[in-house]
């Protein structure tokens, strides 16, 4: 293991890559770079799903950013749940085991293409970023503009 990298950005603390991936030298140091990170999730997600024994918060936690949820979307489609208890499970490693079985069912379906389970994850997906959507009212030549900006962006406006 010792030319191993430890691929912790995924979130799991128990991965490591023998290959599929560089070192580059960039002007803040080393810098590595992954050779095809959503195959690499895809793997590992694959590999979730088929282990024995309940998911740990961390892993229910990879497989819910795999479906490109948050925790208050997860919760919506698991049957309006809330945010804090999914928070719950992922942080105290409590998940019950019908949650995990159906986070488990979801995954195979979306890596199977099931159209289904893939446009219902979309329109959650698309109602939370209508909720969390931020507008800034600009002034230009005395006329009044409404602008849509991402969050990032945001937060370098509340710098300047």
């Amino acid at each position: 293991m010792r030319d191993w990298l430890h691929y912790t950005a995924c979130g799991l603390d128990n991965v490591w890559l023998a290959n599929g991936y560089s070192v580059k030298e960039t002007k803040y140091g080393k810098g590595i770079a992954i050779d095809d990170v959503e195959g690499l999730h895809r793997l590992l997600a694959g590999h979730l799903i088929d282990k024995p024994g309940l998911l740990t918060g961390k892993e229910f936690r990879f497989l819910r950013v795999h479906l490109g949820l948050t925790q208050q979307g997860l919760g919506k489609l698991m049957g309006n749940l809330t945010e804090n208890a999914v928070s719950l499970w992922e942080r105290k490693d409590a998940v019950p085991a019908i949650n995990d079985h159906w986070l488990r069912m979801h995954v195979i379906a979306k890596l199977k293409g099931s159209t289904r389970v893939a446009d219902a994850i979309e329109r959650i997906q698309t109602v939370e970023r209508l909720i969390h959507q931020k507008y800034v009212v600009r002034g230009v030549d005395d006329r009044r503009r409404v602008d849509l900006v991402k969050s990032s962006e945001l937060g370098r406006m509340a710098e300047a």
